[in-house]
């Protein structure tokens, strides 16, 4: 599938800021799963980028401004052939072993109700790795009720749980800590989805991937209760959300701000 995404993203001070940067993950690479025809950043006149790559090797990039300014945005327009693996990712570049991953953050530390939610999942499965991570992101999704704008980036994976409510992010901080917990490595992924029903958002989307013997690294779109297609653009992973975030930013001066993002993600054919 040829999967075109364009997004916009601006930031808006009450007052001109003095000194920004921008560090971003957005851009994907190559695998098994997807070829990038082509990705264009367009940033502010006045800014300097530089890229390179972080410990996981997620493709990062500093955006710099050190002058007055009164808002950035950032404009992205891509285009990548996906493929459809059935959730087995291959092709990456995997700088830490499986086990890396087993590591807790903040973000993911479980509590007594996520390990309680890890043992119902592996108790229900036959027994198997691979059926583990199927039971475990029903459970999640079953416990966790889609809601948005009720809550936010340092929302951990206890809290999501106990309010029984969240988004994709925290979905997959829960998967994370409870796959952890029942001794799965599994990790944090962000990327971008097509949806043939709504194409325009707010955000892009996050999912999961743990770690199967045999398999290798497989992914779970806990939200939406399926292992990735071709309908996903992978992006960036990490142990939690603040790994692999998309956008992160300091800033001197501005005041109050607010942040506007508009992305569209359309799908076609794909090139022959």
């Amino acid at each position: 599938m040829l999967i075109q995404i364009r997004q916009e993203t601006t930031y808006r001070y009450a007052a001109s800021a003095n000194y920004s940067m921008q560090i971003l993950r957005a851009q994907p690479q190559d695998s098994a799963t997807q070829q990038v025809l082509s990705w264009r950043l367009s940033v502010h006149p006045y800014s300097t980028v530089t890229t390179g790559r972080d410990a996981y090797e997620n493709i990062l990039q500093t955006l710099y401004i050190d002058r007055p300014h009164g808002d950035i945005t950032l404009t992205i327009e891509g285009e990548v052939e996906t493929r459809d693996r059935g959730g087995v990712v291959s092709g990456t570049s995997e700088p830490f072993p499986p086990a890396f991953f087993l590591r807790q953050t903040d973000l993911t530390t479980p509590d007594g109700a996520i390990r309680a939610l890890a043992a119902g999942a592996k108790a229900r499965s036959d027994g198997a790795p691979l059926d583990f991570a199927h039971r475990l992101m029903d459970a999640v999704r079953n416990a966790v009720d889609y809601r948005i704008g009720e809550t936010h980036a340092a929302t951990t994976a206890a809290e999501a749980l106990s309010h029984s409510y969240g988004v994709c992010q925290d979905h997959t901080h829960v998967f994370c800590a409870a796959a952890r917990a029942g001794g799965l490595p599994a990790r944090y992924v962000s990327g971008y989805l097509w949806d043939d029903v709504d194409t325009e958002y707010e955000a892009s989307h996050a999912w999961a991937e743990a770690y199967i013997e045999g398999l290798g690294w497989v992914g779970f779109d806990v939200a939406n209760r399926v292992c990735p297609t071709d309908a996903h653009v992978r992006v960036a992973c990490g142990l939690d959300y603040l790994e692999a975030a998309p956008v992160r930013g300091l800033r001197r001066g501005g005041g109050e701000e607010t942040m506007e993002v508009r992305l569209r993600v359309d799908a076609g054919a794909a090139q022959q």
